[in-house]
């Protein structure tokens, strides 16, 4: 047979494969270890090869127990994808390999085994004897220059590497005995392991590649958060920052105030297995959703440095987080529109079916991370928000910039796990102390978080919170508002004028407790009349 009657051949198969009857019967040990075989000796053409993986991973796509076969002693499909990663030289390659892969690794309860197998062995034909994890950093390397040089499906080919990647730093941390990162979670059990709550080392070789991607690739326009930056976002979140790893987080260099970076147009993608949908299982949303509920600071561990090209010493992942944090919300929130307006929800829709919650939060999340992790990162992030010379002559929340954005937010009724993200954000890097948080923002902005975390009133004003007392021209700060504070002016009213103010405060008063708004016991009219105050 020659290889164009080959390629015709698996093309026919993938066509049958596409549904979930023909998917049933490519599922079965001798025809998967038949296209697995098709796939190594059709190497020399590439088109055909391809065409053999595709088959297998549209049938994983469709049929969960192939994936089990799949990484089967019978077949060993598993072992021989990450030979195929590790020798890939395109894209598609690339992307194929890391489907399969990553399909295999979406169940811990299917492949706990595997995961731990390839987390753990060196490959004798990988330079230096490196594990999974270090094939998939060369490959996000070897990624960031095909998606700067624009080269054919590298966009999908590095959103699939990524969510094989974070299969595994989700997963392999639960599977072995990990670093606790937080002692309060001593003794949880495994299904209630938020990520980022254990981790383990030999993970650690993975980071710097990570920042490299998050620092470098190209972004779409004019929203930024779209894959696979969304995906490292997701793998970076799993990750703690501390003292050991701080060089790879925000560099070596002194750090300056973020600015927007150039936006590119979006690349389109073109990677398709067979039409048939790629979000199975590809989205780590119930992931991002309990980690969200449990921001913790990180622990304290060695990892291990990779080599890293000159420019990691001017990366800073703070200040590309809050770049792109910036960008993301001025544009589903441009000016000083109110982030429940009905236009932002229809925004969201036109970048697909989705909500500011999913896009969003993630990256807030990162942030917190950071904020925790490294005090000089909390620092400055505070400070590009809240600066010393803030004009605080108009309301904070009003404000048509991310500060604005982000206190809009806090009030937010639509977006209530952005709003909560938000809230524990801003929270981290005012040292997660409320009377810090009250004196940057004003209570006002912030009451309705405080009062979720147990804080009902106004905390008192301290001299050691940290938070500005004045501006940096001198005057006066009103706690509650968060801006300057004018003297009040007095007003001249006759009396005839105050008896008719007096009138409609009580007919509102009266209506609130006749509506049940109002208990009796608190309005102050009765109050009066009871104590004898009124005549």
């Amino acid at each position: 047979m020659s290889m164009a009657d080959a390629l015709s051949a698996l093309s026919a198969v993938k066509g049958l494969g596409r549904i979930p009857h023909g998917a049933q019967v490519l599922a079965s040990v001798p025809n998967l270890k038949c296209l697995m075989t098709l796939a190594i000796k059709l190497e020399t053409a590439p088109d055909a090869s391809n065409e053999a993986l595709k088959c297998i991973a549209n049938t994983l796509l469709l049929s969960e127990p192939a994936r089990t076969t799949l990484l089967s002693q019978d077949i060993d499909g598993g072992n021989i994808c990450i030979e195929l990663l590790q020798k890939s030289a395109t894209p598609e390659n690339t992307f194929l390999s890391s489907r399969i892969l990553f399909l295999c690794t979406a169940s811990p309860h299917q492949s706990a085994s595997f995961i731990q197998s390839i987390v753990e062995t060196k490959r004798t034909h990988f330079p230096g004897n490196g594990t999974i994890i270090d094939v998939i950093a060369l490959k996000l390397d070897d990624l960031i220059a095909s998606m700067q040089a624009g080269i054919k499906m590298s966009r999908d080919a590095m959103t699939d590497l990524l969510k094989l990647t974070f299969n595994l730093l989700i997963h392999y941390p639960k599977l072995v005995p990990s670093e606790l990162q937080y002692p309060a979670l001593a003794g949880s059990p495994d299904d209630q392991k938020v990520m980022g709550d254990f981790w383990n080392s030999r993970l650690d070789g993975i980071l710097p590649s990570l920042v490299r991607a998050f620092q470098t690739i190209p972004l779409s326009s004019p929203n930024p958060l779209t894959s696979p930056l969304t995906h490292i976002i997701h793998s970076l979140i799993t990750i703690p920052v501390d003292s050991s790893s701080r060089a790879i987080w925000f560099g070596t260099l002194p750090h300056s105030r973020p600015t927007t970076p150039q936006l590119n147009s979006a690349e389109p993608t073109t990677s398709s297995l067979t039409g048939s949908s790629h979000d199975d299982q590809s989205t780590p949303k119930e992931h991002i959703e309990r980690a969200i509920s449990s921001v913790i600071p990180a622990g304290r561990r060695s990892f291990h440095h990779s080599p890293l090209p000159d420019s990691s010493s001017t990366a800073d992942c703070a200040s590309r987080a809050y770049e792109l944090l910036d960008m993301t919300l001025a544009h589903f929130l441009p000016g000083d529109i109110d982030s429940d307006d009905p236009a932002v929800r229809d925004l969201c829709k036109i970048d697909g079916d989705t909500s500011l919650d999913e896009i969003v939060c993630p990256l807030v999340l990162l942030i917190t991370r950071l904020c925790l992790g490294d005090d000089d990162a909390k620092t400055r992030i505070r400070q590009w928000l809240v600066p010393e010379d803030l004009d605080r002559t108009h309301p904070l929340e009003k404000r048509a910039d991310l500060l604005g954005r982000c206190l809009r937010l806090l009030a937010s009724v639509y977006h209530s796990r952005l709003k909560d993200s938000m809230g524990e954000m801003l929270y981290a890097m005012c040292d997660s102390n409320a009377t810090t948080l009250a004196g940057y923002f004003g209570y006002g902005n912030v009451a309705g978080f405080l009062f979720h975390k147990g804080v009902v009133s106004a905390p008192p004003v301290s001299a050691t919170s940290g938070a500005p007392p004045i501006t940096a021209s001198g005057l006066p700060i009103n706690p509650i508002t968060g801006t300057v504070e004018h003297p009040s002016e007095n007003i001249d009213m006759t009396d005839e004028e105050k008896e008719h103010e007096a009138e409609k405060l009580f007919v509102l008063f009266d209506r609130l407790e006749k509506t049940g708004a109002l208990p009796p016991s608190q309005n102050p009219y009765r109050k009066a009349f009871q104590e004898g105050k009124m005549g």
